[in-house]
């Protein structure tokens, strides 16, 4: 019993040396869509940037993606800030494509989208993907 105890009490001080930090909050509301409507704003001619890593990058991306992931990425957007923009990342795990779409709104882009399923769900509902 007293070795059972011992395992609760090291389990529950796992981690709990740092400081409980609040949760961040957000101003900007992300614009979440779905594989659907990604696929309608695709068709539509709407700019994509993948937010993944340069290793996701290479095995594939949605056709005319821009790679998001570098140190001059303001470069890459429009001159417009009402232009739609859709970001993505790997699969809904990944925050990389939620960041990227709120520093983008916080330079005043109006019409900044996420699409939470990323490459992953786009290859897997077998929409067409680009290779580098």
């Amino acid at each position: 019993m007293g070795l059972i105890m011992a395992i609760s009490a090291s389990a529950a001080m796992a981690g709990a040396d740092g400081p409980i930090e609040p949760a961040p909050v957000y101003d900007e509301v992300l614009n979440q869509i779905s594989l659907r409507e990604a696929e309608m704003l695709f068709e539509e001619g709407v700019q994509f940037y993948d937010a993944n890593e340069l290793e996701i990058w290479a095995q594939g991306y949605i056709p005319g993606a821009i790679f998001f992931n570098v140190k001059d990425w303001k470069k890459l957007l429009p001159e417009d800030k009402s232009t739609t923009l859709v970001f993505y990342c790997v699969n809904p795990l990944c925050t990389s494509s939620e960041m990227a779409a709120r520093e983008v709104m916080k330079l005043g882009y109006t019409d900044v989208r996420q699409m939470p399923e990323g490459i992953v769900g786009w290859r897997r509902s077998n929409r067409p993907i680009e290779l580098p």
